[in-house]
């Protein structure tokens, strides 16, 4: 029983791996073998793995089950494998498609950590909540280098992005430190009162709370926002929930309603836009749901001097629910400035419209932590993920539930709860 580790390739800046040296030795006494792609940027070195007893070579072709963490070049795809990784395809992403359409030809199983569920749906294999931690980390960065670009002398300017830290940690003590400046000297009247939205309430938005929560925060709700007090000494936090950001065209609210019928609801939430000094968002979105910031909202918002400053789209959908999000970032050049009145992209930190942070791959910012975290939770699927007989048809496929709703693709064929990707993949070369 071999499983291959393949090397990352989507981007420089991903240094991530799906199970680390030390989950490797331990599957390995469970009689789990190891191949390992050589790789000079993963942040754990070959020379971890070959320690760990993995055999380190560029072929992966003995390996039955092969994982990954993004998504793989079609090219570099081996023919009636198992894979497992995030194939960001559940939305019919068009870059995706090619990809898919090649794992469909090639007779392969997909198993997407994205779907591994429990009986309740929530998510059991994720980085999510180090999203939430580089996310918030680097908008406080953002933040800081615009008031300094602005000529505003404020203690957030000392920050980092997170990749340039040396832990989690680290970042956490900086950010800590931040907090009792501006409690003990306050800041520049300018800014205040000083707001930080977050929308949504996951594990995104939990990671960024234990961020934001290291300042001086009092928590408010939203219908508090429009009259505050302005304390330099106090960082107000919101947090948003569904019932904040939409509202039902007729009757009243209903949570299970809305994510079964969101064409029966539309946004609210541009009433607390103005009242807004950053704004981090979290929500999971697809089209069929309303946006929570419109490029419209934003024109309207630039034409005065708004308080809206930044806005750290951790979730990252290209014209999704922040439709000014109009590209994906990296590390390297994390930001622009998303100028309202003519809806294009410009470099730099100031401007007539917010800053815009939007890396796609956050997680990778704090690699080593966050592959820790995440092979923890994996190692205990990979036995059951090894033994199945994938030569069975889907319906007596042999394993458990949780990632049996993850089976995307089954020896050359989607699922019965993914046949609707069909349409996405017509016409794909």
């Amino acid at each position: 029983m071999k499983v291959g580790i393949r090397r990352e390739d989507k981007s420089i800046w991903e240094r991530r791996v799906p199970l680390v040296p030390e989950d490797v030795k331990e599957l390995r006494e469970k009689g789990i073998e190891f191949i390992v792609q050589p790789s000079s940027i993963r942040v754990f070195p070959d020379e971890e793995y070959v320690k760990a007893g993995a055999e380190v070579k560029e072929g992966l072709s003995e390996a039955k089950v092969i994982l990954g963490v993004k998504e793989i070049p079609p090219s570099k795809l081996l023919p009636e494998k198992v894979y497992m990784f995030f194939s960001h395809t559940i939305k019919g992403q068009p870059y995706n498609m090619p990809m898919l359409k090649k794992l469909l030809e090639l007779g392969t199983t997909l198993i997407d950590y994205e779907k591994v569920t429990d009986d309740s749906g929530r998510r059991l294999i994720f980085f999510g909540v180090f999203a939430g931690y580089a996310g918030a980390i680097d908008t406080l960065w953002t933040f800081g280098q615009r008031l300094k670009e602005e000529g505003m002398d404020t203690p957030f300017e000392r920050l980092k992005p997170a990749h340039q830290y040396n832990s989690l940690e680290e970042a956490k003590a900086e950010i800590k430190a931040v907090g009792e400046v501006i409690k003990n000297e306050g800041l520049p009247y300018e800014i205040l009162p000083f707001v930080i939205g977050i929308a949504g309430y996951g594990n995104v938005s939990r990671g960024a709370q234990e961020i934001i929560d290291l300042l001086p925060v009092k928590e408010i709700e939203p219908d508090d926002i429009f009259e505050l007090p302005a304390d330099p000494r106090t960082v107000y936090k919101v947090v948003f929930k569904e019932w904040h950001m939409v509202e039902p065209k007729e009757g009243e609210f209903d949570l299970q309603d809305y994510y079964k019928n969101p064409y029966k609801y539309r946004s609210v939430f541009k009433k607390y836009i103005p009242y807004l000094t950053i704004l981090i968002n979290a929500i999971y979105w697809e089209e069929k749901y309303p946006r929570l910031v419109t490029k419209e909202d934003l024109k309207k918002l630039y034409l005065d001097s708004p308080k809206l400053k930044v806005i750290g789209d951790i979730s990252c959908d290209v014209e999704g629910a922040i439709e000014a999000t109009i590209k994906c970032t990296e590390p390297g050049d994390p930001v622009f400035i998303y100028d309202a009145e003519s809806g294009r992209a410009i470099k730099g930190y100031t401007g007539r419209g917010p800053l815009i942070l939007a890396v796609d791959i956050l997680p990778s910012e704090l690699p080593r932590e966050a592959s820790i975290y995440f092979s923890h939770v994996l190692k205990n699927f990979i036995p059951a993920v090894v033994n199945a007989d994938y030569r069975l048809p889907f319906e007596k496929l042999n394993l458990p539930p949780e990632l049996k709703r993850a089976v995307i693709v089954h020896r050359g064929e989607l699922t019965p709860d993914y046949k609707y990707l069909e349409k996405f993949i017509e016409g794909v070369e």
